[in-house]
Parts: C-alpha cells; sequence; structure tokens
C-alpha cells in the first residue's frame, strides 16, 4: 500500500535535483510506503536527465513529462492526478524534507482522518509562526490560524482534494499556493497541525530563482488576490465567519502597499497606482465586518484607504515605523526544574513615551502623539484594546535555526499610566522546561536564545529578553543528565540557555560550558584547550557542545 506520494513541479532545477532529492528517497516511512513523483515541465536544461538517472536508482521514485506551462500549477495537478498514495506531499524543487517528516504526518493524518496536515517548517525562507506553537491533532479554519500558513508544503489526502475539485489555478497567475489553500481550508472537516518537530525544509535559492517568484503589477497581483477573495466568499456564507477567514487577506496582502516599510519606499505615480488598485479592491471585494474586526491602528489604516487619504496613510506609518517593543523581568528563577521567568511586554514611542489610549466621556481614543495632526485619524476610537492582542515567549535554536513556542500565552491587560492614560500591556509567568521545549523533547546541546513576541494594537514586534542582572546557576536535568545555564550575551544581555553534557558537574565544567556561550571567550577558551595537560582535555572537550559538534560532523 503507497501510504503518500510525494509531488515535486520540476523546471530547469539543475544541480537543486541533486540536493533535494536524498531527503525525498530517504525518508523513515520506508520506500514500500511512499513514492516520489517529479513532473517536468518542459525543463530546458538537463534536469529531466538527472531525474531519469535518480529513478533508475530507486524504484519509487517515478518521472512525469509535460510541454512547459510556465507555472508550477499544472504539474502539481498532474502529479495529484497520477499519485497512488492516500495522501499527497507537495515539496518544490529547491526544498528538503527531514528524515522522519512523512512518517510523522501520515501517523498524525491516520489517526485523524485528516483531510491537511501542517507539518512544522523551517529553513531561510520561514521565520517564527504562532500556527505552529503547539501540535494539535484536530482544528478547522474557523478556531485555529490556518490562514496565516498558505503555502502549499503540507500533506493532504488526495481524495478529499479529488473529491472537491481542489486544483492548482493553471497557467502564469500569481498567489496560486493562496487560491489553492484557501479551496482546501474552508473545505477541510479535519485539519490537523505537527509541530513536535521540523518536517520542511523551506529555502531561499542563492541565485534567487525560486519558483514562480518573479514580479508583477498591481493590476494582475491584486486581480489574482480577488480570485483568494472568491476562494473563500464561494463556500461560505457572509456573516463573522467568513469575515474571519477574509481578514488575512486584508491585513497581510490588501494594505501591504500602504503601510510600512512599502508605503515610505514608493514614490510618485507608482505609489498611485498601487494605491488606487487597492482601494479599489477594498471597496469592491471585502464586506465591511472585516476592517470592522481588525485591532486599532489596523483599523485606522482601514479607514484612511477607505476615505482616500494616501498623504495620511504615509504619516501613519512613519510614526508607527518609530514604537518600539520595551520588556521588563521582573524575576527569573530555578523552580522544581523548570526556569520561571516573569516578564511584560510594552509597546513605546522612540523616545519612551508609553503607547497609550486616553479616555474621554468613556471612550477609549489611540494615543494622540500617534495621530495628532493626521487627517483623519485624531479621535479614533478604541472600542476593544484587547482585539487580537497577543504575545508569546520564543527559544531559538541558534545552532539548527529552530524556533521553539512556550504553551504559556502571554495575557493583555489595560496599565494606568499616570497623567497619560492607559497603556495595553502582555504580561506573564512562563515556566521553561528545557526538558521538554522542543516539541516535547529536551533542548538539544548549544544556545538557546530567549525572545518575546506579541501584538499590540495593530503593532507587533520581537524583542530580545534582556535579563542585565541576571547571575548563572546552573542545574544538572534529565536522564541522562544535562548541564543547563541560564547565562546573558555579554553585549545586550539577551537571556539564553546554555546546554551541554554534564561529565562530571564539577567547578571546571560548569566555568567552561560559561565560555562556550560567548563567542569572543570561546575564542581563548579553545585556546586554553590547547594548552590544556592532555589528562584534562575531555573534561574541557566534554564541556564545550561546538567543540562536540564538529567532531560529531567530522565523524
Amino acid at each position: 500500500m503507497i501510504k503518500v506520494s510525494v509531488v515535486v513541479p520540476v523546471y530547469n532545477a539543475g544541480a537543486y535535483v541533486e540536493s533535494c532529492a536524498p531527503s525525498l528517497v530517504g525518508q523513515s516511512l520506508g520506500p514500500q510506503s511512499y513514492e516520489v513523483v517529479y513532473v517536468d515541465d518542459g525543463s530546458t536544461d538537463d534536469s529531466l536527465r538527472r531525474l531519469e538517472r535518480l529513478a533508475a536508482r530507486h524504484p519509487h521514485v517515478r518521472v512525469l513529462t509535460q510541454e512547459n506551462s510556465g507555472w508550477p500549477g499544472r504539474p502539481r495537478n498532474v502529479g495529484v492526478r497520477a499519485a497512488r498514495g492516500e495522501y499527497v506531499q507537495f515539496v518544490d524543487q529547491d526544498d528538503e524534507l527531514t528524515p522522519q517528516a512523512l512518517e510523522s504526518l501520515y501517523r498524525l493524518a491516520s489517526r485523524n482522518g485528516s483531510d491537511i496536515v501542517l507539518g512544522k517548517v523551517t529553513g531561510t525562507m520561514q521565520g517564527p509562526s504562532r500556527v505552529f506553537k503547539r501540535t494539535r491533532e484536530r482544528c478547522t479554519a474557523s478556531d485555529a490560524p490556518l490562514f496565516d500558513s498558505l503555502t502549499p508544503h503540507k500533506m493532504f489526502r488526495r481524495r478529499f482534494l479529488l473529491d472537491h475539485g481542489i486544483e492548482f489555478p493553471e497557467g502564469r497567475v500569481r498567489l496560486e499556493d493562496q487560491i489553492f489553500m484557501a479551496r482546501a481550508y474552508v473545505r477541510a472537516r479535519t485539519v490537523s497541525i505537527f509541530a513536535d518537530h521540523p518536517c520542511y525544509i523551506w529555502n531561499r535559492r542563492a541565485d534567487g530563482g525560486n519558483t514562480s517568484s518573479r514580479g508583477s503589477t498591481p493590476e494582475t497581483y491584486y486581480g489574482h488576490l480577488r480570485s483568494v477573495v472568491d476562494a473563500v466568499k464561494g463556500a461560505t456564507r457572509p456573516g463573522a465567519h467568513q469575515d474571519h477567514l477574509l481578514r488575512r487577506s486584508y491585513r497581510v496582502e490588501l494594505l501591504r502597499p500602504v503601510i510600512e516599510p512599502r508605503v515610505l519606499q514608493r514614490k510618485g505615480e507608482d505609489l498611485d497606482r498601487y494605491f488606487r488598485v487597492v482601494r479599489r479592491m477594498a471597496e469592491e471585494c471585502f464586506p465591511p465586518g472585516v476592517p470592522e474586526g481588525l485591532p486599532a491602528i489596523t483599523a485606522l489604516r482601514a479607514r484612511l484607504l477607505a476615505d482616500g487619504r494616501l498623504d495620511s496613510l504615509i504619516e501613519l506609518a512613519r510614526r508607527v515605523q518609530r514604537i518600539r517593543p520595551r520588556v521588563t523581568v521582573s524575576d527569573v528563577r530555578w523552580e522544581d526544574g523548570r526556569l520561571s521567568v516573569t516578564t511584560t511586554l510594552r509597546m513605546v514611542h522612540s523616545g519612551g513615551r508609553p503607547l497609550v489610549l486616553r479616555e474621554r466621556r468613556g471612550r477609549l481614543l489611540l494615543d494622540p502623539d500617534l495621530v495628532s495632526g493626521i487627517e483623519g485619524a485624531e479621535d479614533w476610537e478604541v472600542p476593544d484594546p484587547f482585539t487580537s492582542a497577543f504575545g508569546d515567549l520564543l527559544v531559538h535554536d541558534t545552532a539548527r535555526d529552530l524556533w521553539w513556542f512556550d504553551h504559556t500565552d502571554l495575557t493583555p491587560a489595560l496599565e494606568s499610566v499616570p497623567g497619560a492614560g492607559h497603556a495595553v500591556a502582555l504580561s506573564a509567568t512562563v515556566a521553561l522546561d528545557p526538558l521538554t521545549l522542543a516539541g516535547g523533547r529536551p533542548l538539544p546541546p548549544g544556545t538557546h536564545h530567549v525572545w518575546v513576541s506579541g501584538q499590540l494594537l495593530g503593532v507587533g514586534r520581537r524583542s530580545r529578553l534582556a535579563v542585565p542582572g541576571l547571575r548563572p546557576s546552573a542545574r544538572a536535568l534529565g536522564t541522562p543528565p544535562r548541564l543547563v545555564v541560564p547565562t546573558r550575551t555579554l553585549d545586550d544581555s539577551q537571556l539564553f540557555l546554555a546546554v551541554g553534557p554534564t561529565g562530571r558537574t564539577a567547578l571546571p565544567s560548569r566555568l567552561l560550558l560559561r565560555a562556550t556561550t560567548e563567542p569572543v571567550v570561546r575564542r581563548t577558551a579553545r585556546d586554553l584547550v590547547r594548552r590544556t595537560p592532555e589528562g584534562l582535555r575531555p573534561l574541557v572537550r566534554g564541556a564545550d557542545p561546538w567543540t562536540r559538534r564538529r567532531a560529531t560532523r567530522s565523524g
């Protein structure tokens, strides 16, 4: 039985065929349980010859060919129709899968009868995403932020796609991924999210030649965005649910040309042209409930767009761009093997003044320092200051470029600012567990920087969690034990967890592990390694996770 078919559209991939192939043909699911279906879209280089050599070496690889269609949509559709698997996983020609990706995703899919399974994404094209904050067995677009993940690099039940006629647009269609995903999400009864381990490695090509990464005119681009909107409207009834599903397209795609940085970069007729196109689309395509449900500053931008106030949008963008996060930490301590961190995130102006709300006659109004003098923006009312307010603590594994979310949500609250009004703040006491932070598993040896991410009033920022007065305090945790040292960087006092094998947890090991957490100090420490007596060198190397990693890779 073929459980999964991996469908890969190919056009002039060249050497990327070989760089991507090992991650596809060597999956832990086993060659008898899956197949890889390459669809060559009329390549003019040696891609087809490379694919045929690959298929000759691996019986579970098939190669299909067709005349050039100019875009990935048609080869993906051909691959789905030709696939023999219960599920289909889309992979682009320059990306990779992690070794257990298909096995993990298929297990989750079969357990829940899922129509779609999202696997955690990493790589040079992907930053941290709240979609992958935690694994979810069953959800839908109504109760999970699925529309924040609109790339097709996912696993789909093949019968689900065929029964609903869900296909990619064919030909040169921008946003073809979003159109496809919108059609799928609104029809899926069960969606699963696997966040416990990275599955898909989404890479930016060194030559900038990622598939369908070409430019477009505003008329063409937003004409295709209309197709995304139509896909949602065509499968949902007017009302709160439909408005909810459309807000991502409005907030991210439609408003992009009239907010920072784009509105500050374009000039003259080029900017006017984008402004006319998106204003017309806002009027013609989006129900009133869409902008009405946006957070305060985003809703203000929507109003200025509807009123035709481009100059006001430009000035608002200048001021919002200068807003910065301010993170305070009131407590850091070990409790029951977890690092307890109490923190608060606020937004401030460039001079350090809090971003506030003024109360007038029972109404909350947006900060005068932000909107004063901007035509159409003054006295902007904020009906609900907590709309789309959220925050998280994240840990960044710097060696592997992986982001992990703690499951605790920062909670929004109004704080009194004497003489100024009220500020919205996000706060929580978060218990960071080094034995479960990495998708339920222990953090691996290395350096893990702690960040705070949040959105308040429609302004989203990510900031380092700074702990200037922190004194390192090591703990040996887990079985086998590993040494965890919460400490801080020298330049900006960012909290991070240095993780390494304990060996003997004597003072020399702890000091040397601490030394390995700063690049400058690390170079000095390695100098000392070379001068250390031969009998003590195993202890030194055991305390240095970077030395261990290099030795492992070269072995």
